[in-house]
């Protein structure tokens, strides 16, 4: 019958046993001394070598030729132990025998002397799902054993042990197997095999199993079921997972904000059958290297990966601040809980690279921290803005800038036109109001002169007020295009009047920065992709009095964008 690699090549002596050597080395000295203790407690995650270790114990302590702690497996009980025909090794599994009635049966056959070894052993599995009453019947026993009697008890959940059970017991803690450690013994089972299988491949078979020689085994029987040439990517699509190539490129959708090229990678690894869950795991996992990259001066070692890999995992780091991977972690691992307590793992996901991309819109303190260290970057390093024309500023007092230039122009020139005083500069002209904008009255019939003009213009202006619902939409086209011109519009507002996009602000800045012909381009292109039409771009000083109430990053915001450092190249 066929046998599966990990019971095939469970190990039957100390030293086949990988990645415990503080166990196996205790427990060889104490068998060499003879001093062999009546109740051991083995405890660690799973498929560490707790079970295994028993039995390797279990068949020491009765061996003909035990020697230097080791079972010798050539005699006749070495041999009857492994094949199960010398029952003075009794294996219980707690799980499904964990009543009193249970424990009572043990203790009376525990009187009896083993029929051909030294000691009659009990390995008992999952102790910890004994009951309480079952823990009472077994703790007599264990305060007054048979001399010819050891007791060996595992544990995954050695918390659930009562405090009376632990003091009466030898502890041994197994630790989780290190990739490296495993990695080696899964070419050595590859060899045995006549499989051929990379180094990449051990070390991602190593990765999967979280510590588990055991699950090791599993994965590497199940994809030697589908090739003798085993690979990163034959791995990959035996476990289910997203490749390195996936994970990275969802890496850069949020370094770059673009959650749509998210949520479309994520529907073509749903579709191609990845599991979301497990594909979360290693968006955690991914991050995790980057956290280590950034916080650890010696992160190599603490970095499980080939030399190539880790060279990528440095180089995109560097697309990361602290702030945003320790937001990333949080969110993913509030996304795994959610999908562990049964919601939809693909609406998780998606909602998940959504926030992580545009962090506004989650209001947890780490996306605030995110923010912030997003603002602070940008007031360190400065924004360069280049302009291919200089702009000459004829009028520096109270001004109403408008442009008439299509997205499609190449360069851009303002045209500057002031505001009317109250009084009548000659005789003949027709006094208008300071604030076009709130005035009722109808447009003047142009007159030849260039003043009169602009009297025109500004009537047009105040006269059709439409207002502007698609600001935020706006906002963020300028924060992928123009970082320095969206911190000084992000405390504004907007409004259409007659063909033009007018800006209502009262900051200063915001006319110096229109009469930029790059930053013209870049409004006029964001609201000509937005509305589908071209619009005159338009500047009031007069802020409207029921603005929206900002977020609580807003005078945050405008004031760290306004110090933006500006060079004109």
């Amino acid at each position: 019958m066929y046998q599966a690699f990990y019971r095939k090549y469970r190990p039957k002596c100390f030293a086949d046993v990988y990645g415990q050597d503080h166990v196996v080395s205790t427990l060889k000295n104490e068998l060499s001394e003879n001093k062999i203790s009546h109740a051991y407690l083995f405890t660690g995650s799973r498929g560490t070598g707790k079970t295994t270790c028993a039995k390797i114990l279990a068949k020491a302590v009765n061996c003909e030729n035990m020697q230097d702690g080791e079972p010798c497996n050539r005699c006749e009980i070495c041999k009857g132990m492994d094949n199960g025909t010398i029952y003075d090794i009794v294996e219980i599994d707690a799980a499904s025998n964990n009543g009193v009635d249970n424990i009572r049966d043990l203790r009376e056959e525990a009187n009896y002397t083993p029929s051909r070894g030294k000691y009659r052993v009990y390995i008992i599995d999952e102790v910890h799902m004994l009951s309480i009453g079952a823990f009472n019947a077994l703790l007599k026993i264990l305060e007054e054993p048979p001399a010819h009697v050891i007791f060996i008890l595992a544990t995954t959940e050695v918390h659930k042990i009562p405090a009376t059970i632990l003091s009466r017991c030898q502890r041994f803690d197994f630790k989780r197997i290190q990739p490296e450690t495993m990695a080696v013994r899964l070419k050595q089972v590859a060899g045995l095999e006549n499989l051929t299988i990379t180094d990449d491949a051990a070390v991602l078979i190593a990765r999967i199993a979280d510590g588990a020689l055991r699950d090791g085994l599993s994965i590497l029987d199940q994809c030697s079921s589908r090739s003798s040439n085993i690979d990163s990517d034959l791995v990959s699509q035996v476990a289910g997972l997203a490749g390195r190539e996936a994970l990275y490129s969802l890496a850069d959708c949020i370094s770059s904000q673009n959650s749509s090229k998210a949520v479309e990678l994520i529907a073509q690894l749903y579709e191609n059958s990845y599991d979301m869950e497990r594909l979360c795991v290693e968006m955690i996992n991914h991050f995790r290297n980057y956290l280590v990259v950034k916080t650890v001066k010696n992160n190599r070692e603490l970095i499980v990966c080939t030399d190539n890999e880790y060279e990528s995992l440095v180089e995109s780091a560097k697309n990361f601040t602290l702030e945003k991977i320790i937001f990333s972690l949080d969110l993913f691992q509030t996304t795994l809980t959610k999908i562990k307590g049964g919601a939809n793992s693909r609406i998780e996901m998606e909602m998940t690279f959504i926030k992580l991309c545009q962090p506004k819109l989650e209001q947890s303190m780490e996306a605030v921290l995110d923010r912030i260290g997003a603002l602070e970057r940008a007031v360190k390093n400065g924004v360069k803005v280049q302009t291919p024309v200089q702009i000459e500023v004829k009028q520096q007092e109270k001004v109403t800038a408008a442009v008439d230039i299509k997205p499609e122009t190449k360069q851009e020139e303002a045209v500057v036109i002031p505001e009317t005083n109250t009084q009548p500069q000659q005789k003949n002209e027709t006094p208008q109001a300071a604030q076009p904008e709130v005035s009722q009255e109808k447009p003047v019939t142009p007159a030849a002169s260039t003043n009169e003009t602009a009297v025109e213009q500004q009537a047009n202006v105040s006269s059709g007020i439409e207002p502007f619902e698609q600001w935020e939409d706006f906002l963020d086209i300028i924060h992928k295009t123009d970082i320095g011109l969206y911190g000084v519009l992000r405390s504004a507002e907007a409004h259409l009047q007659n063909g033009y996009f007018v800006i209502d602000s009262t900051n200063p800045t915001v006319k110096e920065f229109i009469k930029i012909p790059t930053h013209l381009k870049a409004i006029k292109q964001a609201v000509f992709d937005l509305t589908g039409q071209s619009y005159k771009v338009g500047v009031t000083k007069q802020k409207k009095e029921n603005s929206q109430k900002r977020d609580l990053l807003e005078d945050l915001i405008n004031q760290a964008q306004n110090n933006v450092t500006i060079k004109f190249e």
